[in-house]
């Protein structure tokens, strides 16, 4: 029942509700909507940086490992990548120690670019006290500051804060709607109206222009109109998995780290299971997870999962361990 317009001319009203209601939350003046994570990061650097400048990223950030590498191969901007802590932040001597000096050899350093919940490190929250460090290093060196905020809000319920507070000392900062908050597509580039009004351009150069969006946008309205304050439920039953995964020999996760909704775990050497071999058997037993390296798995809770697919993902966790363990092949 949307009402929709063409997006390409801004004429989709449902979008533009979207995109208000995206910017107030965080904080800024205007948001755009686009299609996905990926491409609100690659529009939001792409307005950010010229081809040739450089974007300090931590080395284990989405937008380094997971996004195609289209930051180089689409806009020739260099990532300078510095390594990410347990918590998920880039500490502030590294992030300085990255900064380029003027020199005809160098890329111009543009930008650091930040992500929360951090995926790799167990979905871990930046607090607005190092997002203010991070503004600090910025403001002195001229830089702007990006946030990958794909569970943005996911960070700001675990923090007990609110999402502007942890969008206040970056520029631009991105969302998606279809992770925790569990819309079917998109994602928000949000700052300040000049720059949204650059990186429309942008959308629309690689692809994005999309027409009567209001169908996709009406989805987005509900996510966070009713899907935010609801997370607090997803990190309890990640905690609860973690803590149940904790328990099971042969299997290592540190429960204390988790504090979202993501779960990362290893298997240990002695369990004669190899990656494939290990989702293949859980998948027998209706659970479904990634594989992040020969022995280590990430499992997410959202919306779709309650008290009792944990319970059930457990169970068989344990059973597909135990049996391994034991020579035997689980069924």
């Amino acid at each position: 029942r949307a009402e929709v317009g063409d997006d390409v001319f801004g004429e989709d009203p449902t979008v533009r509700r979207l995109e208000e209601m995206a910017a107030e939350r965080m904080g800024k003046e205007a948001a755009l909507f686009v299609a996905s994570g990926t491409m609100a990061n690659l529009v939001a650097l792409l307005t950010h940086c010229g081809r040739g400048d450089e974007v300090i990223v931590g080395d284990q950030a989405h937008t380094f490992l997971s996004e195609v590498g289209g930051m180089a191969a689409l806009g020739g901007i260099h990532p300078r990548p510095v390594p990410n802590q347990p918590d998920g932040t880039l500490r502030i001597e590294d992030l300085e120690a990255a900064i380029r000096p003027e020199d005809v050899h160098y890329p111009r350093t543009r930008l650091i670019a930040l992500e929360n919940t951090h995926n790799r490190c167990m979905g871990a929250p930046l607090t607005p006290d190092y997002m203010a460090r991070v503004r600090a290093l910025a403001d002195r060196y001229g830089l702007k500051v990006h946030v990958d905020g794909a569970r943005i809000f996911n960070a700001a319920v675990a923090l007990g804060v609110p999402a502007a507070a942890l969008a206040r000392d970056a520029d631009t900062v991105t969302f998606c709607l279809s992770k925790g908050l569990c819309a079917p597509v998109g994602s928000l580039v949000c700052g300040p109206a000049d720059f949204i009004r650059e990186a429309r351009r942008v959308r629309k150069m690689v692809g994005g222009g999309m027409r009567q969006a209001g169908v996709l946008a009406a989805a987005g309205l509900v996510a966070l109109e009713t899907m935010v304050d609801r997370l607090a439920e997803d990190h309890r039953r990640a905690r609860r998995l973690a803590e149940g995964l904790a328990e099971i020999p042969g299997v290592h996760v540190e429960a204390h780290r988790v504090r979202t909704n993501i779960v990362i775990f290893e298997l240990d050497p002695r369990v004669p299971l190899d990656e494939a071999g290990f989702l293949q058997a859980l998948q027998a037993h209706r659970v479904k997870l990634v594989g992040w390296g020969p022995r280590r798995f990430r499992a997410v809770t959202h919306y779709w999962i309650d008290d009792a697919d944990i319970d059930h993902a457990l169970r068989a966790i344990a059973r597909v361990v135990g049996d391994a363990l034991a020579g035997r092949t689980s069924g």
